[in-house]
């Protein structure tokens, strides 16, 4: 049972894409899963088999710092009723119900996704209440998997735990050939910058669009792919951003064959973000093939591109001068193939699934052999 996310398919967020992908996986292994999401954002009622993925939606407030722990303590107390082999969650804000999950008997695994409580979202109690949900993770889980080396060193450091390291995967995809999403928002196939990301403050969308104000050059638009879950001010600035700023083309969350569509007909996909986990969307858009510009944070950092392919976060001057070198050298046919391979072969779903089986092995035996040893 998995626990700690919006809920699956098609829902924004990096967690809810990692959980989608990872379970289907599972599912080719002979795993029974169930994914529980908040009924909040789940539209096709509280019970349904998805590919194989049992999906159950359990009510949750809608509210921006209280839905995920709540919704997680509810998940926890239906894995008591139901007692799965492994309560797998994700995120160190659900983490908080590691303790209860443990108490209640159940084989817990926990996945750390990134520093949440350095998101720019949060207050004071908020960022408190995460780095807590870590630490209690941690520290009581049977097994922990995180998605990068920073999160794996940084937890054995700080919490003296081991912690595997499974990084994020990606689904390599032949090259879309729907062209109705880019007829509905006037783009033509390698026209248009792409970037494809949740309306928060970490995610910067601010930085591109202004730096592609300051482009000279005009030929090309700039597509903004995503929505807020909550909407803020930040949210709203984008889009006042984006009116003021010619040839910027706002879709709205976009998924499934649409988002394929837009990954494989843009001609670069950048991101300026000052946090991530692990960035699937970066990974979608070199599985497509495309050149890419990220923000010079560790995690992008970690997926070692060239040194083209990074500017220095913030630098709005960088990036549009990186912006113009990029579209001035787009990638030959061979560069295209070459980057789908490299991306496939290191990030597969089905190795991901695979490693994640073994740690779900392992918990559940860590459990049986303390119930032994007490009887």
């Amino acid at each position: 049972m998995m626990l700690g996310l919006r809920g699956i398919p098609n829902i924004q967020g990096g967690v809810e894409k990692h959980v989608e992908m990872l379970a289907l996986e599972l599912v080719k292994l002979g795993w029974r899963v169930e994914v529980v999401g908040r009924r909040a954002y789940m539209t096709e009622g509280t019970e349904t088999d998805w590919n194989g993925v049992q999906i159950r939606s359990l009510w949750s407030p809608r509210h921006v710092a209280f839905e995920a722990l709540i919704h997680t303590f509810a998940g926890v107390g239906l894995a008591a009723i139901r007692r799965p082999d492994v309560v797998h969650i994700h995120a160190v804000g659900p983490s908080l119900a590691v303790p209860l999950a443990r108490l209640a008997g159940l084989s817990v695994v926990v996945t750390h996704h990134g520093f949440d409580y350095d998101r720019q979202k949060w207050g004071r109690a908020a960022r408190f209440m995460l780095r807590l949900g870590e630490s209690l993770g941690m520290r009581y889980a049977n097994r922990r998997i995180g998605i990068s080396e920073d999160i794996v060193q940084t937890m054995h450091q700080r919490y003296d735990v081991p912690v595997a390291h499974i990084p994020n995967g990606v689904a390599v995809t032949r090259r879309s050939e729907n062209r109705q999403v880019l007829a509905e928002f006037d783009l033509s196939p390698r026209r248009y910058v792409l970037m494809a990301a949740r309306l928060v403050p970490e995610k910067r969308q601010t930085d591109l669009i202004r730096a592609f104000a300051r482009r000279e050059n005009k030929d090309v638009k700039l597509v903004v792919a995503g929505g807020a879950d909550f909407e803020s001010s930040y949210s709203a600035e984008v889009h006042e951003l984006a009116k003021s700023v010619p040839g910027v083309v706002m879709t709205g969350f976009q998924t499934g064959e649409r988002l394929d569509a837009l990954f494989s007909n843009a001609s670069l996909f950048v991101l300026p973000s000052s946090h991530e986990g692990m960035p699937i969307a970066l990974l979608e858009a070199m599985a497509h093939g495309l050149p890419v510009l990220a923000s010079d944070i560790q995690p992008n950092l970690a997926l070692g591109l060239g040194s083209d392919e990074y500017f220095p976060l913030g630098d709005i001057e960088a990036l549009t001068v990186a912006l113009d070198a990029k579209l001035s050298n787009p990638p030959t046919e061979d560069d295209i193939a070459a980057r789908i391979l490299h991306t496939a072969q290191t990030y597969n779903w089905h190795h991901v699934a695979d490693r994640t089986a073994r740690i779900y092995a392992e918990a559940v035996e860590r459990s049986w052999t303390r119930t032994a040893s007490k009887s």
